[in-house]
């Protein structure tokens, strides 16, 4: 482990606060085994300077998804994501931790600290958009407040919503009816929906270096394709990304990158 035997270990501000039990356990397991220089940043912009002064240190972030993503978001707009590794000890409560396991981070601090110094590095494909930014998980558009993943990219969010409504209150109101949108989806410059036929919505993941996407239109079965690159556009229209909205926009591409960053996993997991 010569490459990993110097680490700058950024303790997220928001895991400090939340579990400083964790933090303490993940940071004596590292620096017992390691030269480890321990950053504490207080806001997200002392976070980012220290990642950007980590020389040829290996980074190792104590966090949730969201200082993962920011992270790696960081990293991508260096153009540094192809060369090393980085690390995660997960610190936070379940649900803002959904991501990180996914990837297959252990969910106990301990086994995840011995996997930055034990594990070995996994490439692990992303999605990256035309305005720089990133997406680690699933991709939902449109996306709002109300709107989450509730399975893969084969299950409607929005058919599982109606169904929700239409076994809450019987008969379902038409003011409840499921919102339909115009929405120009091409992959790979294949049109799988244009503004003259309402959908739903469409799901997106990364799978084997692609982008595997599925469009639900409100009067007809879903369509699957997997492509390299997605283009939706139409009116104003919201995604959720990683757990967060971005928009409105009126066009966004995305383009599958196969193996773009590393994670330090344990050399049995399988993401």
């Amino acid at each position: 482990m010569s490459d990993h035997d110097q680490l700058l270990v950024i303790v997220d501000p928001v895991a400090r606060r939340s579990d400083g039990e964790s933090v303490r356990i993940a940071k004596d397991v590292l620096s017992a085994r390691a030269e480890a220089k321990i950053c504490l940043p207080d806001s997200p912009e002392e976070f980012t300077r220290a990642l950007a002064r980590r020389g040829s240190r290996h980074p190792v972030v104590l966090g949730d998804d969201r200082a993962l993503l920011r992270t790696v978001t960081l990293l991508h707009r260096e153009r540094d994501l192809a060369e090393g590794a980085l690390s995660l000890v997960p610190i936070g409560p379940p649900d803002a931790l959904e991501i990180a396991h996914a990837l297959g981070v252990p969910r106990s601090t301990p086994a995840a600290a011995r996997a930055v110094l034990d594990g070995v590095v996994r490439r692990l494909d992303l999605l990256v958009d035309d305005s720089d930014g990133v997406v680690l998980g699933d991709l939902l558009i449109p996306g709002g407040s109300a709107v989450r993943a509730l399975g893969g990219p084969t299950t409607s969010v929005w058919g599982t919503c109606r169904s929700l409504v239409r076994t809450l209150v019987r008969p379902a109101p038409t003011a409840l009816a499921v919102r339909t949108h115009r929405l120009r989806v091409e992959a790979d410059g294949v049109l799988l929906a244009d503004v003259d036929t309402p959908v739903e919505g469409v799901s997106v993941r990364s799978v084997a270096g692609t982008a595997e996407v599925t469009v639900h239109p409100s009067d007809a079965p879903a369509r699957h394709e997997t492509a390299r690159m997605l283009t939706v556009s139409g009116p104003d229209f919201r995604y959720r990304a990683d757990g967060r909205v971005t928009g409105p926009v009126r066009r966004r591409t995305w383009t599958a990158r196969a193996g773009a960053w590393g994670l330090m996993l344990p050399r049995d997991a399988a993401p």
